[in-house]
């Protein structure tokens, strides 16, 4: 009788070094983020790292789910997830369910069952992923027609991005429409598609804009970045100075200045500025090289998978990892308008870190096998 071993292969050891050595990191800038951080008379560093850790432990656990799954069974959820993820958001964006999704900062993102907080929108991003790999593996060559291809994409996640945008959360709706276009992209459709179909979607996403008050602000702001530095600008201005403070090697941990009232949410939508400031452009170097990396390896699984669900799977989740880190970083840079993406495995939140945390593990299990082992005499 022989036995059966889970063998890994080197890129996705790697993958488990990169992203253990992410969620440390994340651990240390969230506690080095609000260690100073008072909300009804006491800090509150220290809970905010639990809660975090407390994350990370379940994340691991997903991971490892992820990463042993049998890949068609992931392939047979595609429509049982998107079922559960729209209802979901359609549960929060309801006149009458504001006990369960009540309204934060002028938006309806959450869902509070519990005591738990669930942000829906990240589960979108991997059902998409899911869900859009599945379309494109059953379709084939007919990927390169707009009519079989792209508008059956379309027709699914459209009203999911829709939902996302009432929230609202334009961000998160134009993210899980880019992951969808770039899995048609590297199934074939053409880029010509893709420019039609902007073409027609910029009036739209421009009138919601300017419906949202603070929507259209970041984008006036980003455009003219000058205009109004005490109102507008404020977050950037301080993003900015945070990041020209750090310098070549900090201001050393837990000794920045911005996270003390002037940059909001160092520990979240702005850890990278705090990471800047305290660990300087050699922290930030470490911390560009990881997800570069990360990067770099989630794709070579995906060209080495064979089967085109499982390649189209692995572009999915390694740009749905590279898509968050890279545009955070930028937002930090001003490079792009303020989006509210947190960085992933870094930034507190733990939906966001479950998510990143299901989606490495799915890349894990592009590069791991099943080997049988005989048994010694």
């Amino acid at each position: 009788m022989s036995r059966r071993e889970w063998v890994l292969g080197w890129e996705a050891r790697l993958l488990v070094l990169i992203t253990a050595t992410l969620v440390v990191l994340g651990l240390a800038s969230v506690y080095g983020a609000s260690s100073v951080l008072v909300e009804r008379g006491r800090t509150v560093g220290s809970s905010r790292v639990f809660v975090q850790l407390a994350g990370a432990a379940v994340g691991t656990l997903l991971l490892l789910v992820a990463s042993r799954i049998n890949l068609e069974r992931v392939r047979a959820l595609a429509w049982p997830l998107v079922l559960v993820t729209a209802f979901l958001l359609l549960l929060i964006v309801l006149p009458f369910t504001h006990a369960i999704a009540p309204r934060l900062n002028g938006a309806r993102r959450w869902l509070d069952i519990g005591g738990v907080s669930l942000q829906v929108s990240e589960i979108a991003k991997l059902t998409v992923v899911i869900w859009t790999a599945m379309l494109c593996a059953k379709k084939g060559s007919e990927v390169t027609h707009m009519r079989k291809g792209v508008v059956p994409a379309l027709v699914i996640v459209a009203p999911m991005a829709g939902l996302v945008l009432v929230q609202p959360d334009l961000s998160a709706a134009v993210t899980l429409l880019f992951l969808a276009m770039l899995i048609l992209f590297a199934a074939g459709a053409r880029i010509g598609h893709f420019i039609a179909l902007g073409v027609f979607a910029m009036p739209v996403l421009w009138a919601r804009i300017e419906s949202v008050q603070y929507q259209l602000l970041r984008m006036t702001t980003f455009l003219d970045p000058g205009a109004a530095r005490l109102t507008d600008s404020y977050q950037i201005d301080q993003s900015l100075i945070g990041v020209g403070s750090g310098g070549l090697l900090g201001v050393g941990f837990g000794h920045g200045q911005q996270k003390l009232g002037f940059l909001p949410y160092p520990y979240s939508d702005f850890i990278f500025s705090t990471i800047a400031e305290e660990w300087g452009f050699l922290g930030v170097l470490v911390l560009v090289t990881l997800f570069l990396a990360f990067v770099l390896v989630g794709l070579r699984l995906a060209r080495q998978a064979g089967d085109p669900f499982r390649q189209y799977l692995g572009i999915g989740c390694t740009a749905l990892i590279g898509t968050d880190a890279f545009l955070h970083m930028a937002v930090g840079l001003g490079i792009v308008p303020t989006t509210g993406l947190v960085l992933p495995f870094v930034s507190f939140g733990r939906s966001g870190l479950l998510i990143a945390m299901t989606a490495t593990g799915l890349l894990i299990n592009l590069g791991s096998r099943k080997r049988a082992v005989l048994p010694a005499r």
